[in-house]
C-alpha cells in the first residue's frame, strides 16, 4: 500500500471501526433495537476510546455484544500496533522496517529504538492495572449483581476506565456510587494511570526518583498534579451550592469526592457521578478546556496533550522575556517542538470548530451544550450534556469524524495533506505586524 504511515495508520483505525460496527450490528450482539448506525457509532465510540453513546451500553447490547465493545476498546485504547508487535514478538516473528515506522506513528514516537521495549512495557503495565481494578470493583459489583455477571460488570469497567473509555453498563454512567469511596479511588486510579502515558510509567519504575527521570515524565507529573488540582478545587468552588449537582450531596465529604471525580473525568475518562447536564456554564466551559488539554502522550487518553499546553505556555512565556529557546527543569527545547506544537493545536481548533459549526447547522440545541459535544468528541472523553441521543444523522456522522481525529492525531491529518518539499528558491525576508 503506497500510503505514508500516519495514513496507513488511520486507516487501519477506520478498517477496525468497520468490523467493529458490523459485529455491533449481528442479532447476536443486541437485543432487537440497535440500527447499523448506531452500532457503528458505538465501534467508533469504542475504537477511539470515547464513551459517547446513542445507546445504553447496558441494556441495548448483550453480553456478546458488551464484549465485542470492550474488545474494541482495548485494540483502540492500547494501540492496534501495540497488540500487532506484541503477538509477533510472542511466536517469535521480527517486525520489519515498515511495521516499526507504522508502531512509531501509534506510539507517538519520534524515534525507532526501543519499540519493543515500550511495547512490552504497555502490555504488561495493562494487564496489572485491569486485573487489580476488576478484583477492587467486584467488591462493589458482585454484591448486588450476583457472582457472574457482577465479575463482568468489574472487568468491563475496569478496561473502560484504563483506557479512558468511558463505557458505562448503566445510562447515569456512576451516578448512583456517587458517595462510595471505592468507587470514587479506584476508577479515578485507573484513568489517571492509563492517561500518564506508557513512557512515563516506564520511566518512573527504572528510575524511581526525580532527578533521574526525563523532562518529558518531569513536565506530564508537574502539569498533571496542578490540572487535577486546579480542577479540583474549582469544580468544588463553582458547584458547591448548585441542587442540580454538588448542592443535592448531604455532606461535605461527598462533596468533595463528587468534585475529586469530576475534577479528573474530564481528563479523557468520560465517567461521571452527578448529572453533567445541570453544571452551570462557568463550570461546562472550564470543563471543555480540560478535556481539549487531555491527558499524556503515549497514553490511553486524547486531546492535545498536556504536555503540548506546557509547551504553550513555556513558549508565550519565553516571547515576553524576548528570548529565543524555551528552559524547563534545566533543559532547553528547540524550535521544532514549539512548531509542532503550533500546528498540533492550530489543527486541533480547526477541526472542533468546524466540526461544531456543521452540528448546529442541522441541530438547533443549546449552544453550549453542542460546543460541550464537539469537544468532548474530539478529546475523546465521552462527557455529554445530553446531546448526543437528540443529534440526526448528521450530527452523529460528524460527532464520529470528530472522534477518529481525536484519537489519530490531529497531526496525522496534517501529515496526511501535506506534502514534504524542499525549498529550491529563497527569498528576501518581509516584515509583518502581529498582534
Amino acid at each position: 500500500m503506497r500510503l505514508s504511515p500516519p495514513a496507513l495508520l488511520a486507516t487501519f483505525y477506520l478498517i477496525l471501526a468497520i468490523i467493529g460496527g458490523l459485529a455491533l450490528w449481528l442479532p447476536v450482539s443486541h437485543h432487537g433495537d440497535v440500527k447499523f448506525l448506531d452500532a457503528f457509532f458505538t465501534s467508533m465510540s469504542a475504537v477511539t476510546v470515547t464513551g459517547l453513546a446513542v445507546v445504553d451500553t447496558g441494556s441495548a447490547y448483550t453480553i456478546f455484544g458488551q464484549v465485542v465493545i470492550a474488545v474494541l476498546i482495548q485494540l483502540g485504547g492500547l494501540g492496534l500496533m501495540t497488540f500487532a508487535v506484541f503477538v509477533l514478538s510472542a511466536i517469535g516473528i521480527s517486525v520489519g522496517f515498515s511495521q516499526r515506522l507504522i508502531l512509531r506513528e501509534d506510539l507517538n514516537q519520534s524515534s525507532l529504538g526501543d519499540l519493543a521495549t515500550l511495547v512490552r512495557t504497555i502490555v504488561v503495565v495493562a494487564v496489572i492495572c485491569e486485573g487489580v481494578g476488576a478484583v477492587l470493583l467486584a467488591f462493589i459489583f458482585v454484591p448486588t449483581s450476583g457472582w457472574a455477571y457482577g465479575l463482568w460488570e468489574a472487568v468491563f469497567h475496569s478496561v473502560s476506565a484504563f483506557n479512558n473509555a468511558g463505557f458505562g453498563l448503566w445510562p447515569d454512567s456512576l451516578t448512583r456510587w456517587v458517595d462510595n469511596p471505592l468507587m470514587n479511588l479506584v476508577i479515578p486510579a485507573l484513568f489517571i494511570i492509563g492517561g500518564l502515558g506508557f513512557i512515563v510509567l516506564g520511566d518512573l519504575y527504572a528510575k524511581r526518583n526525580w532527578r533521574g527521570l526525563s523532562l518529558h515524565s518531569k513536565l506530564m507529573i508537574v502539569g498533571t498534579v496542578s490540572l487535577i488540582l486546579w480542577s479540583w478545587s474549582m469544580f468544588g468552588a463553582l458547584e458547591w451550592n448548585n441542587p442540580g449537582t454538588l448542592g443535592a450531596l448531604d455532606s461535605v465529604w461527598a462533596k468533595v469526592q463528587a468534585s475529586w471525580f469530576q475534577a479528573v473525568t474530564t481528563r479523557t475518562a468520560g465517567f461521571n457521578t452527578i448529572d453533567i447536564g445541570k453544571m452551570h456554564d462557568s463550570t461546562v466551559l472550564m470543563m471543555m478546556t480540560l478535556m481539549l488539554i487531555g491527558a499524556g502522550s503515549t497514553s490511553t487518553a486524547g486531546g492535545i496533550k498536556v504536555t503540548t499546553f506546557i509547551v504553550l505556555l513555556l513558549a508565550t512565556v519565553a516571547f515576553f522575556r524576548r528570548t529565543t529557546t524555551l528552559h524547563a527543569f534545566g533543559r532547553s527545547l528547540g524550535v521544532n517542538e514549539v512548531m509542532k506544537v503550533l500546528a498540533l493545536t492550530t489543527v486541533s481548533i480547526f477541526i472542533v470548530f468546524v466540526g461544531l459549526f456543521i452540528v448546529s447547522i442541522s441541530h438547533d440545541g443549546s449552544f453550549i451544550a453542542l460546543a460541550f459535544e464537539v469537544t468532548s468528541a474530539f478529546g475523546t472523553v465521552g462527557l455529554s450534556m445530553g446531546t448526543t441521543t437528540e443529534l440526526d444523522t448528521v450530527g452523529r456522522v460528524v460527532i464520529m469524524c470528530v472522534m477518529f481525529l481525536g484519537r489519530v492525531g490531529p497531526l496525522t491529518l496534517g501529515f496526511f495533506l501535506a506534502r514534504h518539499t524542499v525549498a529550491k528558491v529563497r527569498y528576501p525576508p518581509g516584515q509583518i505586524f502581529l498582534g
